[in-house]
Parts: C-alpha cells; structure tokens; sequence
C-alpha cells in the first residue's frame, strides 16, 4: 500500500507491505540504523521514535499507521552539524555505556520535554519507565534530563 509521511523533515511517498512495521521501513527501506530493536513487543524502549512529536515503540506500529504523519527518529535531531541540547546533555552526563538504548533513550527525554518542560526527577523517572538500560545509567540519564530542560530552549524544537 501507499504511504505518504515525513520522516525527519523529508516528505516520502512509499510502498509499504500491509504487515510491515514502522521499525521495518525505517532500517531495512530507508537505512535508518540509529533506531534499534531490543525485544521486538514494546517493552524495552530502544526503538522508541516520535509519531507527531510522540514517542512510540516503532517495533509496535505498522508503517501503514503512519501515513499523513510526522516521524522523527535519531538522526533527525541534529541542526547544522550540531547536536540536539538532549544530546549534548547525554554527552555531558555521560548517559550511556553500550549504548543500545540510547537513541531511544533520548528520543523518549524528546518527548517528556515537548510535553514537560521542566520536569521533576519523580516526573522522568516515571515518564522513561518504558526505556530500559541494562547497562544501569538512570542517574546519569536524569542528569541529562535535568541539563536538557534548563537549557535554553527545554530541549524542544
């Protein structure tokens, strides 16, 4: 089927397999690799995108849902060569070690902050529940979230 959709900033008219998903299309159709599948049911995060400045588990959607949308994933964050602030926060806070969750990770911060943005700890920590690291940088990630949301724009667009 047809899908017309904007992924990161890129309008795209597509053939799509009615039973593909969203994570699909992304890395094997468009070579997108920054959005990784963990478990492949929703539950770890890793392949967490934003739909209409939503994060959502691309594992979990069909890229057919997404026809008429906005999609942005990882390498969509960037201006000009520079790095999203959530991103420079995670550099800063050193927010990651394997760095299999990470892209994911900060696509969800991307999302609280959009819809928070000054958040608690207690607020992150509940709205990144569904963003798992097995590598245990939570305290690392909160502190990005705290740099994120004082600098100057919130780490929104």
């Amino acid at each position: 089927m047809k899908v017309g959709v904007q992924i990161n900033e890129r309008e795209l008219e597509l053939e799509v397999a009615t039973n593909s998903t969203l994570i699909d299309l992304l890395r094997e159709d468009l070579g997108l690799r920054g959005t990784v599948e963990g478990c492949g049911v929703g539950v770890c995060g890793s392949c967490t995108v934003l739909v209409d400045g939503r994060p959502v588990s691309s594992c979990l959607v069909l890229a057919a849902d997404v026809d008429g949308r906005v999609v942005t994933t990882i390498e969509g964050l960037g201006r000009n060569g520079a790095l999203d602030p959530v991103q420079e926060a995670f550099l800063e806070h050193q927010a990651f070690q394997c760095g299999y969750c990470t892209a994911g990770m900060i696509m969800a911060v991307k999302g609280l902050l959009a819809e928070n943005p000054r958040p608690s700890a207690a607020e992150a920590k509940d709205y990144l529940s569904g963003n798992i690291c097995r590598c245990g940088t939570y305290e690392e990630v909160l502190g990005a979230v705290a740099t994120a949301a004082a600098s100057s724009d919130g780490g929104g667009d």
